[in-house]
């Protein structure tokens, strides 16, 4: 099942459910309303009249698609935890970590699937990273890797927008160069964890103005998504609604020093899941 925020004009925002190339609206489903985020310990229970609802449906091309979950209280993500990558980071001199590491996106930088990036004024070195997004469906603590599956409630298609002068420079704890505004977009919907086979064997490919520049596999993964839901909740609480970016593999602008300019359309795309598409701006 795959499951979306959107809007039609300026009207509010509303759930809805994704068929092919038509999104039903559930919204009037008792019980449902507009927060994905509200649903998600429910879902199980709402599904069958979710899956059920007949209208009204309309066109993906005549709605605005908004993030899946515009209010995590966690947007977290993971350094270096695809093997070809953390060899590209080690040619660059970064020390590959001999744990898991991972940093905040602060929430304020969640975008629309298909809103713009800004390029900040403040920076040129403005890069992207695909990644497979975990979004959590269950309360929980101290999670085996046995029993992650069964917190998360589905993926979704994250772009881990960064800018690495801030990164690495002057700001080595990867907080503020991972979370300037609009540099978090995610999406296009949120697609149930039952609906993916392996979430460990998922084709992610990112291309810029049409140029392949990331195409790799999930099982590239150094720590797994269970290995990492695991990890982290040996230290926190997660709630239905985290959102966990799991790592990009190699093909960053970084190495080469290939930065996004005003113009770039980047998209991001990962089989099952659907694509985002993002055009970058520069800071008005």
């Amino acid at each position: 099942m795959r499951l979306a925020r959107y809007r039609r004009g300026a009207g509010a925002v509303r759930l809805g459910r994704i068929d092919g190339d038509r999104l039903i609206d559930v919204s009037d489903v008792p019980g449902v309303g507009s927060s994905l985020r509200a649903i998600l310990p429910r879902l199980d229970e709402l599904r069958p009249a979710i899956v059920a609802a007949t209208g009204p449906a309309f066109a993906l091309e005549d709605v605005t698609l908004e993030a899946p979950i515009d209010d995590p209280q966690k947007f977290l993500g993971i350094g270096m935890n695809y093997r070809e990558h953390a060899e590209e980071a080690r040619a660059a001199g970064i020390p590959i970590p001999t744990s898991q590491l991972w940093f905040n996106k602060q929430v304020s930088c969640i975008n629309r699937p298909h809103g713009d990036i800004v390029r900040p004024a403040v920076s040129e070195q403005l890069d992207y990273e695909i990644e497979l997004g975990v979004v959590i469906g269950a309360e929980c603590r101290h999670v085996s890797v046995e029993d992650a599956r069964s917190v998360i409630a589905g993926y979704v298609v994250v772009n881990d927008v960064s800018v690495r002068d801030w990164l690495h420079k002057l700001s080595p704890t990867f907080t503020l160069g991972k979370s300037f505004d609009t540099h978090g977009p995610f999406g296009p919907w949120l697609t149930t964890d039952d609906d993916i086979a392996d979430p460990l064997d998922l084709r992610m490919t990112l291309t810029v103005n049409g140029h392949v520049r990331q195409d790799f596999d999930t099982s590239d993964m150094i720590y797994d998504i269970y290995e990492q839901i695991a990890y982290l909740t040996q230290v926190m609480t997660l709630y239905p609604g985290d959102v966990l970016a799991t790592g990009t593999p190699s093909g960053i602008g970084a190495p080469t020093q290939t930065w996004l300019r005003p113009g770039d359309v980047v998209r991001a795309e990962i089989a099952g899941l659907g694509a985002i598409e993002n055009r970058v701006v520069d800071e008005g």
